[in-house]
């Protein structure tokens, strides 16, 4: 299989023959002694010596390609597939969840599979482009092509899902921002309108979540920024920016709750103290604001969650949470009103702050064990672990795999063994093709793959280097 964007040969840049494809700064063809400074042709044994090179050059890659390309039955996987008529048919529930989770890990599979067919030639196609050392480029590779940008060699299908993916998350997060401003002001009318402390409650949360959506707004397009400046103060990308908003955002609504949660105590105890508690009675507009909160929340979380982008499942869960936050914050004080019972309100408005403070802290925590080097999940591990298996024609093994997250995304460090008399341009191909396959796959960022030719031996990191 030939690289997509290869050219044969004997070709330069741009499709060149040979004398005019020269390295900036040279021109013509040093073989031939055309170029300035009437060098003189070169004898035919050096011609025929480079051509040689070249040669077996090609031939060692094109041997890579086909040990890497070949050798899997994709219609041989898929027959392993459960329809989901099928899967509806299963009584036992056991059983079900057996046969999705093979699907799942046949849907890791082939997109791996899909991913090493599309990348690895156009990988292998940019080593070496000057095999002969005479400082003309005889060919071109499609991955130097496209300016390293891995995204544009991989399948269509996995660039229309990963565009369709970016593009509905930022649809997410820009109708949360309309929808958050609309109903923060319908809230502060009500408030107006209204004494009730779960009222009060609601309107901090409908603030806060204004304030979280702008968060995820502006990180996400931080991220997204293409500056010459930021490349090289963040020279590995600002992904990380992303939990970091989350982080930020999950301790200020903790502290937002925990004033809501000492107002609730401090009405309560005055209210037992003074044994004169009054009910208050939710005016028509407020409880017209809580119910179309309600409505839309529930909407967009339905629409979020279908959505598998850290930063869209935050919105999912904070969209979730909003329904429930606000029903309840409509019954508290409408049941207390209609039963005379004034201390309903006040004990509502306490527990949902205990609710909001306990879901909102899980969230910061997570985000903190990701930021700070959580290993990756377990399907990912298995994921990373075929990819070893796609690349073992060309390997003698692996002597470890290990995946961590770095925030959202997660790196993955891999080591490769091959047999000690592996010649360094073959070792520095695979390593390097199994680099660009992984970083390749969705959840993975960054990937480091280096060779080893024992298992023995140390592992390769110190072991007091970040663990004390």
């Amino acid at each position: 299989m030939v690289g997509k964007h290869s050219l044969s040969s004997g070709q330069g840049q741009n499709g060149d023959t040979k004398g005019n494809g020269a390295w900036p700064g040279k021109k013509g063809d040093l073989e031939s002694g055309n170029g300035h400074g009437n060098a003189p042709a070169r004898p035919d044994m050096f011609r025929f010596k480079d051509a040689a090179t070249a040669a077996l050059a090609d031939h060692r890659r094109e041997e890579l390609k086909t040990q890497l390309l070949t050798g899997v039955d994709r219609d041989q996987l898929e027959k392993f597939r459960k329809s989901d008529e099928e899967l509806k048919g299963m009584k036992n529930k056991k059983v079900r969840a057996f046969y999705e989770a093979q699907n799942a890990r046949l849907n890791d599979w082939l997109e791996v599979d899909a991913i090493v067919m599309a990348v690895a030639d156009d990988v292998l196609d940019s080593m070496n482009l000057d095999a002969d050392g005479d400082g003309i480029r005889e060919r071109t590779g499609g991955l130097r092509d496209v300016g390293e940008n891995l995204t544009t060699l991989l399948p269509e299908e996995v660039q229309e899902e990963r565009a369709s993916g970016n593009k509905k998350a930022r649809w997410a997060i820009n109708i949360n921002v309309i929808a958050n401003i609309l109903l923060l002001a319908a809230k502060i009318v009500a408030a107006f309108y209204s004494s009730s402390l779960s009222l009060i409650a609601s309107l901090v949360d409908s603030a806060l979540d204004l304030l979280c959506t702008l968060i995820i707004w502006t990180t996400n397009r931080l991220v997204q920024w293409q500056l010459k400046r930021l490349a090289v103060r963040f020279p590995v990308g600002r992904r990380r920016l992303e939990p970091l908003g989350i982080l930020v955002f999950s301790i200020i609504m903790v502290i937002s709750f925990l004033q809501i949660l000492h107002e609730s105590v401090d009405k309560l105890y005055e209210g037992i103290k003074e044994h004169n508690g009054e009910a208050s009675e939710l005016p028509t507009i407020a409880i017209a604001a809580m119910a179309s909160t309600v409505a839309v929340k529930g909407i967009i979380w339905v629409g979020c969650a279908r959505i598998k982008t850290t930063q869209v499942q935050a919105l999912a869960q904070d969209c979730k949470t909003d329904v429930y936050f606000n029903t309840l914050t409509l019954l508290f004080p409408f049941i207390g009103a209609k039963t005379k019972v004034w201390w309903l309100d006040p004990l509502g408005a306490g527990l949902l702050s205990l609710f909001i403070i306990y879901d909102w802290a899980s969230t910061g925590f997570a985000n903190v064990t990701r930021l700070s080097g959580q290993a990756a999940p377990e399907h990912l591990q298995k994921k990373l672990l075929y990819l070893a298996y796609r690349f073992s024609p060309v390997v003698q093994g692996f002597k470890s795999i290990t995946s961590y997250h770095a925030g959202d995304g997660v790196w993955t460090e891999i080591d490769v063994l091959l047999d000690e008399k592996t010649p360094l341009s073959r070792s520095h191909d695979v390593a390097e093709t199994l680099q660009y396959c992984a970083e390749g796959l969705g959840e993975v960022d960054r990937a480091f793959v280096t060779t080893d030719y024992t298992m023995d031996g140390p592992t390769g990191h110190a072991q007091d280097a970040e663990r004390n």
